[in-house]
């Protein structure tokens, strides 16, 4: 038997947005199945049946963070500059994700206040937005813009720096005015340094 009509998946959304809302102003201690009831209007046992426990809001939450995120790489067009696309897809995408979802950052990425093994039930979401973001970066090896960087590295180092970013950003570190060029600059000199010649250790350029 299907889910009752009552819980279907507009109910679902509903309520991970509610979940997302109280964990934006509370933290995840402020979680809990009874206090996402009263916040969304509905029973305690809707969201037993959606979600089956608090440890299972925070896996849903921490996969809808990579599904939205995997939704925006994907709408992102691609250009004859794959070197600005590369640096759009961080501005654009995980900037925006970042201003528009605090909460979803600290779990999907920052995984504070969690127990590892809840990671892990959502590590399926964020390497099918991974995959989006890397074939982004594909296209720079294709073109020879991504020195003797192998593509695997070079998502990290741009994963890095997208958090860096975005955890000086949400502690007011960027100037508002600033910030948006902050990234653009930052990421630019990222992805275009990675086309440069190799400078190794104990060698003067």
């Amino acid at each position: 038997m299907g889910r009752p009509r009552e819980y279907d998946e507009r109910a679902a959304s509903d309520l991970l947005q509610a979940a997302e809302r109280i964990v934006a102003e509370e933290g995840l201690d402020g979680l809990s199945v009874r206090r996402l009831a009263s916040e969304a209007g509905c029973t305690t046992r809707a969201v037993y049946s959606l979600y089956g426990s608090k440890d299972g809001l925070v896996v849903a939450l921490g996969a809808h963070a990579f599904h939205l995120l995997r939704e925006a790489l994907e709408a992102l067009p691609a250009t004859s500059d794959p070197v600005g696309d590369v640096v759009e897809a961080g501005v654009r995408v995980f900037r925006r994700f970042a201003l528009d979802h605090p909460a979803l950052l600290r779990i999907g990425f920052l995984q504070t206040g969690m127990a590892p093994d809840l990671a892990c039930q959502f590590r399926d979401a964020g390497s099918l937005a991974l995959d989006v973001l890397k074939a982004r970066i594909a296209r720079l090896g294709d073109s020879g813009q991504l020195g003797s960087r192998n593509v695997a590295d070079a998502t990290c180092e741009f994963h890095a720096l997208c958090e860096g970013l975005a955890a000086l950003e949400s502690r007011r570190a960027l100037l508002p005015g600033n910030a948006e060029r902050i990234w653009r600059d930052a990421l630019r000199a990222l992805v275009s340094g990675w086309g440069a010649a190799p400078v190794h250790a104990g060698v003067m350029p």
